[in-house]
């Protein structure tokens, strides 16, 4: 890739979150009268759901999951934190939030660096061409935002720019042997 565009794609910038989750036993059940909320007043803590529920697939044979997302601050701020550490420190966040949870059979804490874009590329919108020959194209939310529009347009950009090669590649896939393809 060349200078520029290096320098383009170093200029993007994301968040940084935790995500943990809290899986149970089929037949828990967990006393809370919502599928999903966002927390606005806690520094830890900025979003729970009750993930089965959230996505209405509950069943008798499969045990609820809660999952928990902190915020981009707690997130930046313990970036280079142990996870079992981070863990106990939204555990008990979590617990003054919902007291009624019940004790899960177990637990898994992920450090999500690249959370959410902050600062996409500028000038790029959906995607980038990095090479011609072999074609060499990137995308994501790097180049919109992060939600679920921004992903739909980087795809339908992506596409966009395959679209005046394909026909190079079908005929260079014409003049392959069969047995490679």
């Amino acid at each position: 890739i060349n200078e520029s565009q290096k320098q383009q794609l170093e200029s993007v910038s994301y968040s940084s979150r935790y995500a943990l989750g809290l899986f149970y036993e089929a037949g828990t059940g967990i006393a809370v009268p919502w599928a999903a909320q966002y927390i606005t007043d806690n520094p830890c803590i900025r979003f729970i759901s009750i993930d089965n529920k959230k996505r209405n697939i509950e069943s008798p044979d499969v045990g609820p999951s809660v999952v928990v997302h902190t915020t981009v601050t707690f997130g930046s701020e313990h970036l280079d934190s142990e996870p079992a550490e981070v863990q106990q420190i939204i555990l008990s966040h979590l617990q003054r939030i919902v007291p009624s949870l019940p004790k899960p059979s177990s637990i898994k804490c992920q450090r999500w660096r690249y959370s959410q874009v902050t600062r996409a590329v500028a000038n790029c919108p959906g995607q980038m061409i990095l090479h011609t020959q072999p074609l060499l194209i990137c995308g994501g939310d790097g180049f919109t935002r992060s939600n679920f529009d921004g992903c739909i347009e980087s795809a339908m950009s992506l596409a966009e720019a395959v679209r005046p090669h394909l026909q190079q590649f079908q005929s260079q896939a014409a003049k392959l042997p069969l047995d490679l393809l």
